[in-house]
């Protein structure tokens, strides 16, 4: 993919203020507007001027550009670095690119619906909504927590620079939150323009990975190992929950995958999920001559038994 030098599209140093960055688009875009325009690759030209606007016009946009813009050496081809996520989604309406395909390259920084920035410096208007994701444990979604996270803002300096700048908030994770479920923090967002009120703040919910739990929804899921006598006699084990352990009954003759439903175990709601625990056999190591008499017994007692055949049909 070919990076894209939107500061050269638009004829403008990096270090070029908001306003230049604006007339230097208006100039290009009346040069090139395909209903006036003369020149025989003007409808091309125009887009390419707009999507540099789209991307430069905006100070979010433009922060997450340079930052990627940074890291990248002239000659290589361009991939978005590994996990890019500038950390917003960035959205709204009736910028100068609305309706316009945009390149590759473009989405792949700011995704496909990133057009239309707001319109700066308008009286009373509303700042602009951020949207971040944020990690939590999945204890933290039964329980419900008070947590610090770090988020990375775009801010914008006197002369119309733009960098990005840590901001520390803390923030309230509610019992029975789900995976995919967006917190909304009144007015935490961007600035408004000309004394209009601020933005606000969505938070997307993501489960750090848990090495014994899955989620699927509100219902949790436990890969439970068992022993073979468990399995084939029944017995009452202690299974772990992101609660706290419980005690499971395990009946007789069980096999491996079979799944035990714990009702209202999973993730706190109304109604609750479930937990499920998905028994696994797990066969003990031949690693001492008595434990290789016990198989070789076991073998005896069971001489007629073929685990395959179900494959020979």
């Amino acid at each position: 993919m070919e990076f894209k030098n939107y500061y050269a599209t638009l004829g403008v140093e990096k270090t070029a203020t908001p306003d230049e960055i604006k007339r230097a688009y208006r100039k290009l875009a009346r040069k090139y507007h395909p209903d006036v325009s003369k020149e025989p690759d003007a409808e091309a030209r125009f887009k390419e001027v707009s999507e540099a606007y789209e991307a430069l016009g905006d100070p979010e946009r433009r922060a997450a550009y340079d930052e990627v813009g940074q890291r990248y050496q002239r000659g290589q081809e361009f991939r978005p670095p590994p996990g890019w996520d500038s950390g917003y989604e960035f959205s709204g309406g009736g910028g100068p690119g609305d309706g316009m395909d945009f390149s590759d390259f473009f989405e792949s920084l700011f995704g496909r619906h990133a057009q239309g920035g707001r319109a700066h410096g308008a009286p009373h208007a509303t700042g602009t909504d951020h949207h971040a994701k944020i990690t939590i444990d999945l204890a933290d979604a039964y329980r419900g927590a008070r947590r610090s996270v770090s988020l990375q803002v775009p801010v914008t300096d006197a002369q119309g620079r733009v960098a990005w700048q840590e901001r520390q908030l803390d923030v309230n994770i509610p019992q029975g939150v789900r995976e995919g479920q967006h917190l909304r923090l009144a007015g935490q967002g961007a600035a408004g323009h000309g004394g209009g009120p601020a933005g606000d703040l969505y938070l997307e919910i993501a489960f750090r990975p848990h090495p014994h739990f899955r989620v699927d929804g509100r219902d949790v899921y436990l890969n439970l190992p068992i022993a073979p006598w468990e399995a084939a006699l029944g017995a009452t084990v202690t299974a772990p929950t992101p609660d706290g352990s419980v005690q499971l009954t395990v009946p007789p003759g069980s096999s491996s995958g079979r799944k035990l439903r714990l009702k209202g175990k999973g993730l706190p709601g109304n109604p609750a999920g479930d937990l499920y625990a998905v028994l696994g056999i797990t066969v003990p190591a031949a690693d001492s001559p008595e434990a290789k008499e016990a198989y070789a017994a076991l073998a005896r007692s069971f001489a007629h038994f073929n685990p395959r055949s179900t494959l020979e049909a």
